[in-house]
């Protein structure tokens, strides 16, 4: 055995050591830099979103607001009709009476 290959080992495992050591630490760096990359991101794609959704908030409350001036709208104009309706019933019944009346006074004078 060679005293002095003991000793080389350890200085090579040392250095093994060492080198795996700086390895570690370069690949964690690298880890964290592309951890704070990807929060980056998902920070920006967040705030797209949010805008992107308060767009379509504000989209669909519009229409919403129109749908409702038309179901109103649609809901006068049903008033309408009925009360055209009823008037034109009205108008109906009071002819009626109207010609009834001549009628029935055309009878009594006979």
């Amino acid at each position: 055995m060679n005293p002095i290959s003991p000793g080389i080992r350890s200085v090579s495992c040392k250095k093994i050591s060492a080198m795996e050591t700086k390895d570690e630490g370069k690949t964690e760096k690298t880890f964290g830099k592309r951890i704070d990359d990807f929060l980056v991101e998902f920070n920006e794609a967040s705030d797209k979103l949010k805008k992107e959704f308060q767009l379509k908030l504000e989209e669909l409350k519009i229409s919403a607001e129109k749908m409702k001036k038309e179901v109103e709208n649609k809901e006068r104009w049903k008033e309408v009709e009925e009360s055209l309706k009823k008037a034109g019933d009205e108008l109906g019944e009071a002819f009626k009476a109207a010609f009834k009346s001549k009628e029935n006074t055309k009878d009594n004078t006979k």
